[in-house]
């Protein structure tokens, strides 16, 4: 954003058009991680960046500007009557995302590189944006936000208008259900394994206190928000205890595909709508003066 908005003070045609084309991306990409159609991301890109255009010579820093940017089109990709129906938009409990204890099993047992640490070629890429349409919205906005466009947490929390706390709850469950999904599309044989024991019955899920309190905590450990000596203890658990470590791992994986993933809109296509964004940008540029008269 910061880029963007110095090249708008430029004031000159050449750079006006490369911070449209800066915006375009930014919008394309987050619109097709929570969208999930090329065509919806399009629509939206060219929504949002129509109602910006008048706005754009206003904005006085970057952090307001992505505000407002995402804010915009998280509220079109959410009315969006296609993006409705991919997940439902329901709460999920930590109780539910916690591993059972035959998937830390597997987790352990797996030899070789971890098929999620791959580079992200076709096939997985397409696996991972299936994934995430699969988290309810709640969710998939915050991963998408946090994770994809990195916003911190507080520019997350002013965006969709939660508390920072809030973000921070919706992040880590976010993060786990994305594993979840993950791991589902990563069997070949397509078995379900993290809430369901091999024989068929149900698994009940009984860690020790440490392991439990781990697994709570993993995600504010990952980004470095626990403090010194919780993250002493946490790493000394670490050390004793290779199910989490392989837990955490599986989780760090499934966070540097999200981040690792940017789609970006057809560039002859992009670059059509821009011209048109660009004649309608300097229209309401010279409309200023009159409005303000």
């Amino acid at each position: 954003m910061e880029k963007a908005l110095a090249l708008i003070r430029q004031n000159r045609p050449e750079s006006v058009e490369r911070a449209l084309a800066l915006l375009q991306n930014t919008v394309y990409s987050f619109s097709m991680k929570v969208c999930g159609h090329p065509e919806d991301a399009e629509d939206t890109m060219q929504e949002v960046l129509l109602k910006l255009l008048p706005y754009l010579p206003k904005f006085e820093n970057p952090q307001a500007l992505s505000v407002w940017l995402y804010k915009v089109a998280r509220n079109r990709c959410l009315m969006n009557r296609r993006g409705a129906k991919n997940a439902p938009n329901r709460h999920v409990s930590l109780d539910e995302l916690i591993p059972t204890t035959f998937e830390l099993e597997e987790l352990l047992k797996s030899s070789g590189p971890n098929p999620e640490m791959t580079v992200l070629r076709d096939e997985s890429r397409q696996r991972l944006r299936e994934a995430v349409l699969k988290l309810p919205q709640l969710y998939r906005v915050v991963l998408v936000l946090h994770d994809m466009e990195d916003l911190s947490t507080a520019e997350v929390a002013r965006v969709i208008g939660v508390r920072e706390g809030t973000v921070r709850v919706r992040l880590h469950r976010a993060r786990l259900l994305l594993r979840q999904q993950l791991m589902r599309r990563e069997n070949a044989k397509g078995v379900v394994v993290d809430r369901t024991h091999p024989a068929g019955g149900a698994e009940p899920t009984k860690h020790p206190r440490r392991c439990r309190e781990m697994f709570a905590a993993l995600s504010d450990y990952m980004d470095g928000l626990v403090d010194d000596e919780h993250t002493r203890e946490m790493e000394k658990h670490l050390k004793d205890c290779q199910p989490c470590v392989a837990f955490l791992d599986s989780l760090k994986s499934a966070v540097e595909q999200c981040q690792a993933y940017e789609p970006t809109c057809n560039s002859a296509r992009a670059e059509e709508l821009r011209q048109d964004l660009l004649h309608k940008y300097q229209a309401a540029l010279a409309a200023l003066p009159k409005a303000n008269a």
